[in-house]
Formats: structure tokens, sequence, C-alpha cells
């Protein structure tokens, strides 16, 4: 499928010059005014401007040649728009005055404000936001090998099994994969952490978990949380890539700053299943609590009918949680039973073997393949 979209201007430029139109083009969230003298010119019958801000001279131009404008909302947050992922830094905007402050916090704010009030408006202005992030999260994966890690968003810094998790997303990470987490805190930020942590020494990620340990939860005060995060970015700039796919849906679990792309959504149905959906590589299942629970069972049901192909591996961590604490393990284990995705399905002790379990999934013989 062609691309037909122009995010930036010098696309835009390019387009231009080149071909003199921008008929069957989206433009997403640029700023053209200072193109008037293109918009004037260049054909934009059946072109579409999503966001962009433009001349009243210009909206008005490329109507009469019949071109659709979507123009920009005032007052909003957050862009609809937006034509790229989130970084880190741009949901913490203006930290240093408060979380409250911070996109990420107004946007939030503006979700409470207005999931219950029926205003077809603020319903539309949601979906085409998470829509348009949808759009960016799947060019930012072309190609890319992704394993999913899940887990509890209570996992504090500074524990074991915190560590363990940072420790298995380094692996993954060196190992060619992209780490893709829920993108927020506990056993999320800790997998985001180790992806990030993957390009420098061993040294480097112990010395990040005890500067992590002097704000162990978010509970207590997201900016310190956040703000410790940062002085790790700070004293290791340019660390690995990961993705984040948090949600204002659960608007106490914030956004962690180790995911260098981070898709927030507002509905929390389409981030689950888009998540899972494109954990392409498998799929990581470290302790958790009702979340993890609905994500096992998300990611189980395709695999059980093969929906989106074959079964992708599904690895369980911690016996004593999946078996005893929560036991999903025998259901899973029943579900799969007499069916293909039986061969993708695996608990493992700790975290140590889940490389060597996924690697031995991806290679299972499927029956009756």
């Amino acid at each position: 499928m062609l691309d037909h979209e122009i995010e930036s201007l010098g696309e835009f430029d390019d387009v231009v010059e080149a071909t003199g139109s921008l008929s069957g083009w989206r433009v997403q969230s640029v700023d053209l005014r200072e193109r008037a003298a293109a918009l004037s010119s260049a054909e934009t019958d059946g072109a579409v401007f999503l966001g962009c801000a433009m001349a009243p001279e210009s909206v008005a131009a490329v109507q009469e040649r019949g071109g659709l404008v979507f123009p920009p909302v005032p007052k909003l947050p957050f862009n609809p728009y937006r034509s790229r992922l989130y970084a880190p830094e741009e949901l913490y905007a203006d930290l240093a005055e408060g979380y409250d402050r911070t996109p990420d916090a107004r946007s939030y704010g503006w979700f409470q404000r207005t999931k219950n009030d029926g205003d077809v408006f603020s319903s539309m202005l949601r979906a085409v936001h998470d829509d348009a992030v949808s759009d960016a999260l799947d060019e930012q994966l072309v190609g890319a090998r992704v394993v999913g890690v899940m887990g509890g968003h209570k996992l504090a810094r500074g524990s074991g099994a915190y560590a363990g998790a940072a420790r298995l997303g380094r692996t993954l990470a060196r190992a060619g994969h992209t780490v893709a987490t829920g993108g927020g805190p506990g056993a999320m930020e800790a997998a985001n952490l180790g992806a990030y942590a993957a390009p420098f020494d061993d040294g480097m990620l112990e010395k990040a978990l005890e500067m992590l340990a002097t704000a162990p939860s978010f509970e207590e005060s997201v900016g310190e949380w956040a703000r410790a995060a940062f002085a790790v970015r700070s004293g290791w700039p340019d660390g690995g890539p990961s993705v984040g796919i948090p949600t204002w849906f659960y608007g106490h679990e914030p956004p962690n700053a180790f995911a260098q792309h981070i898709a927030k959504y507002f509905v929390n149905a389409v981030r689950e299943d888009g998540l899972l959906a494109r954990s392409n590589a498998g799929v990581v299942f470290l302790p958790g609590a009702a979340g993890t629970v609905q994500e096992i069972f998300d990611n189980a049901t395709p695999n059980y009918y093969q929906s989106r192909g074959a079964p992708t591996p599904m690895v369980l961590v911690d016996e004593e949680h999946w078996t005893r604490t929560l036991p999903c393990w025998p259901l899973l284990q029943a579900l799969a039973s007499e069916r293909p995705m039986a061969a993708r399905i695996a608990l493992a002790a700790s975290v140590e073997e889940v490389p060597q379990t996924l690697e031995r999934l991806r290679e299972a013989e499927l029956p009756g393949a």
C-alpha cells in the first residue's frame, strides 16, 4: 500500500515541487502558515488537511478546489491529529512546576471531564486521537520483532523482582527484539528501563536501579517518581529504544520515562488489543493482578482461534503466582489442549529462563503444520 501521508514540512515541499499536486494526499498536523503560495497553486481536489495551521485565505482556496480541511482544535492539552508517537519529554513537559502542570496530567484531566458528558465532539476527538496514535505506532514498528512484557504496576523500584524484570528487558533488547510494555510503572517500567540500558555496560543498570530506589513508588508522588527516572536518563543519555503503550483510562498509572516511544490512548480496549496484536515475537507475563490476568486471556483468545494467524508464544513467569495465587496456568493449559497453541505456551520459573523459552516456543512445530 502506498503511503499518502504528509507528516512534515519537508515532505510537503517535496510533493509540491515534484508534482504540483496534493490531490489524494493526507496532510497531518503540519504548520502551513508560511506555504500560502503553494496552497494557492497546487491541486487540492481530494486532499485532506488534518489539524494543519493555515492562513484563512489558504483554507478558503483549498476548500474551493475540492480539499477538506479539519482545523486545529483550540484549548486542548493534546493534538488529536498528531502524526508521531509521544516522547517522555513531551508528556512530562513542565514537570518542574508540578506533575499536574504536565500535558500528561492535563490530558487526563480533560478525559475525566468529558468521558461521561455525552458530547459527541469529545468522543470524536478521542477516537481521532487514538486512531492517529495507532497509525504512528504501526509506522514505528515496521519490520520489528516485538516482544510484549506484561506485569503489575505496583512492583516497587528497589525490589529483586523489579531488577529481574529490568534485566529481562535488557536481554531481549540486546537480542534484537523491540520491547513493548503497557508503558506504566512497576514491571512495565522495569522492562523499558532494561531496554534503555541495553547499549551501556552492565554496571549502568545496577547504578540506575540504585538511583530509582530512592523513589520506589509513584503513589506517594508522581513528580518525585518521574524526576528520578529523568535523572537516570540525564546521567546516561541516548539509551536504547523501546515502546510503551499506556492509557489515560487508568489515570493512576503515569507513563514511565524509559520507553522512548509512547503510544498513549484514551480507550483502554484499543490500547490492550493493539499492544498484544503487535507483539509478533511473543508475550511474557510477569506476576500481576487483574490487568495482567485480562491480558493473558486477551492474548489467548486469538491464539485459540488463530484469528491472527499462527499462535504466538506466551510465557507465564513464576509458578507459585500463576498456579496458586492466581491460577491462570491450569486454565490456559486446558484451553490449549489438543490445539496448535499448546505448542506455544510455557510456564517459566524465573525471568532468566524467558529468552530461551521464547526461542524454543517460536521454533516448536505446530500440530498439523
